[in-house]
């Protein structure tokens, strides 16, 4: 992504300005309270589709009842100078259109996962960002937290070996009425809660799969999951012959854990996709040839939300790339597509490597 040309003053000088498009669950509980620990961001303007629901969140940060906007004024943070950000925290399905509408105000836009429902759609989203000279991330919080960092690491050093197989489950209880469960919205545990499994063998393997199989199932007296699978388990293949095994439910008691197998040992994540209470253990040898041991790595927990919007304001005033891009947003949203294929069609399938 090239450098935004206009003239941004340094981080010290002047935080940048959010405008957060969309106040459901994740803004309300988490992102609106994340602002008070960023350094470098602020909030300055919302655009919801209530304006009773605005209003009292606007007043709690500071934010004048002219910068609460509805979607039929969204063109108006064109004249907004004080926003310079836009975080799309939007169904899916309107990722992809509210991208493109805040890169024609002239800003940059940091969007919630998955970066879009099609290929095709990431790809407009990546040539409108080029259009507009401005950065476009996709707010995978787990690159910015220091667990998934130091296992991130510990991976890539080969600290206990080379990385042979992963184990990642992300579960939660999910019940109707919830857009999440609408397939013709971008609906799905896979799209929802499977993608931190699918990012997370990134992170771990520096990899792209290139295979996948997976299963699927539709519990037949439970109308909730007419549209979309209540469960998905899903293998993912990767050149270096590295397996991911992974697991995603909406149906099922909320389990978000992660492990690792090296050659010497294993790492465990626990609470790998929380937005907080992450512990991380590091087993070493096997008792089966030699001593064995087991340590806890203690590592100093940050706010996910307010670390990610500090990494953009430092890249955008900086002009460098952002670590999480639009091609990891395609390359997510292609995994996405050939897990599809594979529960429609049955079997193993090839994931794409264009569009």
């Amino acid at each position: 992504m090239p450098a935004s040309t206009s003239p941004i003053q340094a981080p010290s000088q002047r935080p940048l300005g959010f405008a957060i498009v969309g106040l459901g669950q994740l803004t309300l509980e988490e992102i609106m309270s994340a602002f008070a620990q960023c350094q470098w961001a602020r909030p300055v303007a919302l655009v919801s589709g209530s304006r009773d629901k605005a209003l009292p969140v606007a007043r709690a940060h500071g934010i004048g009842e002219d910068r609460v906007l509805d979607y039929d004024h969204f063109d108006r943070l064109r004249d907004m100078p004080e926003v310079d950000v836009v975080y799309i925290v939007l169904p899916n399905h309107l990722h992809a259109e509210y991208t493109l509408k805040a890169f024609a105000a002239g800003k940059h836009v940091l969007c919630e996962k998955p970066m879009a429902v099609t290929p095709e759609e990431c790809h407009r989203m990546m040539d409108a960002a080029r259009a507009a000279d401005r950065q476009l991330m996709i707010a995978y919080r787990l690159h910015f937290e220091p667990f998934s960092q130091r296992l991130t690491a510990l991976c890539r050093d080969k600290t206990l070996g080379a990385v042979k197989t992963l184990m990642a489950s992300n579960c939660q209880v999910t019940t109707a009425p919830d857009i999440r469960l609408q397939a013709d919205k971008g609906g799905g545990p896979i799209s929802d809660t499977g993608i931190y499994c699918i990012n997370a063998a990134r992170m771990v393997t520096g990899e792209e799969p290139t295979e996948v199989v997976a299963f699927a199932h539709h519990p037949a007296n439970n109308p909730d999951f007419a549209e979309v699978p209540e469960s998905v388990a899903f293998l993912l293949r990767y050149p270096s012959g590295m397996v991911a095994h992974c697991e995603t439910s909406f149906g099922a008691a909320e389990s978000r854990h992660l492990r690792v197998h090296c050659a010497e040992g294993f790492i465990d994540l626990e609470a790998a996709f929380s937005y907080r209470g992450q512990q991380m253990f590091l087993r070493r040898g096997s008792p089966s040839t030699g001593p064995a041991s087991t340590e806890e790595l203690l590592i100093r927990p940050v706010n996910h939300f307010a670390a990610e919007m500090d990494a953009f304001c430092e890249a955008i005033h900086s002009g460098q790339p952002v670590p999480t891009d639009g091609p990891m947003g395609l390359a997510d949203v292609r995994i996405i597509r050939a897990l599809q294929r594979s529960i429609e069609q049955g079997g193993v399938v090839a994931v794409a490597q264009d569009d």
